[in-house]
């Protein structure tokens, strides 16, 4: 990844260069050739994910990305595009704060 925005919401969010792709709809030359900044989803996100980075910190915001919650890991959200159920997510997240239960 270029030193852009999307660089920014991979490092944020502890995303791998396939899942960005994913999340973003796009190839890896778009990646290269920096021509993702017109991705509207891409500022939504930073977006999104700005104060809770801030509030929980980094290293939390990306643990809790690829851990279950009430509506299941927030990465398969961002990977099946549906940003609606990531954003409450959030919302449970920076209410709650990061929530680990052992299952039996």
């Amino acid at each position: 990844m270029s030193t852009t925005a999307a660089q920014l919401l991979t490092e944020r969010l502890g995303l791998t260069d396939d899942e960005v792709l994913q999340i973003l709809d796009a190839d890896p030359l778009s990646v290269l050739a920096g021509e993702l900044e017109h991705k509207p989803q891409l500022a939504l996100l930073l977006a999104l994910t700005e104060e809770p980075a801030e509030q929980v910190g980094v290293p939390t915001l990306q643990r809790w990305v690829r851990t279950g919650g009430p509506a299941g890991r927030p990465i398969d959200l961002l990977v099946r595009r549906e940003f609606g159920a990531f954003e409450d997510a959030l919302a449970t997240l920076q209410a709650r704060g990061l929530v680990v239960r052992r299952t039996a």
